[in-house]
């Protein structure tokens, strides 16, 4: 009778230990969480702060400076940049000043190195009918391109920019109300003589376009200093940009050569450049006015023609 119970007992356990065997076991799933770089992009306050911009492929230092309404070699300081042409996609760059810096021009010396490009042997600069889009990406190769001492080739830098005033094109006028203080006050006048040939229109020209004569008088349509003086920006050819408050600037392209330096402090009336061909398809001055960085139609704040 004992060994019939431990018999079955035996069996029992035998049986028990074969059903465990035979069972499969469900695990739980595993699943590899990783920091989404996108998330963590996004998490980051400053891409909500309008005083920081992230770097897109295709932008250049100068054109980052352009759109927000400021001299590069502020966003070199701002930003501690050791080399301005290099740049990275996704850097984050303050374009605003720090607290408690008014911003405006600085003159320091601060020289944008050469660019590393090797440009392909040409008999002539392109002909364009007019500056491209704004925010348009070109090639990293062409975006990098800054020369020297703020412009070289067809720009001819006069050995000593005279205080000159010319003699007004137009009659000098106040421009309308503007948003932001003082800009009110700025006075205004035609950069050049000669037939509007265009119109602005923010979707295809950011300014107007004035026809003239090569060698023609450029000058600068109100007193501010010069931000920018060279041929770094493409469908531009050789352009000056002059700044008038925190809030307004004017450009001034396509000239045959320039008459002004960086830093230099112009007056109403005086000549900046002579009107010429430099990346378009004509001789014509394209000119336009610059609120907070973005175009506005020059035609609200130049006196009536």
């Amino acid at each position: 009778m004992i060994k019939k119970s431990n018999l079955l007992l035996c069996s029992i356990t035998l049986a028990a230990l074969l059903s465990g065997c035979g069972t499969t076991g469900v695990q739980a799933p595993v699943v590899e969480r990783h920091p989404s770089s996108s998330s963590a992009a996004a998490s980051d306050p400053r891409d909500r702060d309008p005083a920081y911009y992230t770097v897109k492929r295709g932008d250049t230092l100068l054109r980052i400076a352009l759109e927000h309404g400021q001299n590069y070699r502020d966003l070199v300081a701002w930003n501690d940049l050791s080399n301005p042409n290099d740049i990275k996609v996704d850097q984050v760059l303050r374009v605003l000043p720090p607290t408690g810096d008014t911003g405006g021009a600085q003159t320091s010396a601060v020289v944008m190195p050469p660019s590393t490009e090797i440009k392909p042997a040409a008999p002539a600069v392109p002909k364009k009918t007019g500056p491209r889009g704004e925010k348009r990406a070109y090639s990293d190769a062409t975006l990098a391109e800054l020369r020297a001492d703020g412009g070289s080739g067809d720009a001819k830098p006069a050995p000593a920019p005279a205080a000159t005033v010319a003699a007004a094109p137009a009659a000098a006028a106040a421009a309308p109300a503007a948003s932001a203080p003082g800009d009110d006050r700025i006075s205004w006048m035609w950069p050049s003589e000669g037939k509007v040939i265009g119109t602005f229109d923010e979707g295809k020209n950011k300014g107007v376009d004035i026809a003239g004569k090569a060698g023609q008088q450029v000058v600068a349509a109100g007193a501010g200093k010069v931000m920018y003086a060279g041929s770094g920006i493409r469908g531009y050819g050789n352009l000056v940009i002059v700044k008038h408050s925190n809030s307004l600037l004017s450009a001034y392209a396509h000239n045959r050569s320039i008459l002004v330096k960086e830093g230099q402090n112009v007056n109403k009336g005086q000549a900046i450049a002579e009107m010429g061909d430099s990346d378009a398809d004509r001789v014509k001055l394209h000119f336009e006015i610059r609120q907070q960085g973005k175009p506005v139609d020059p035609s609200k704040f130049l006196p009536n023609r």
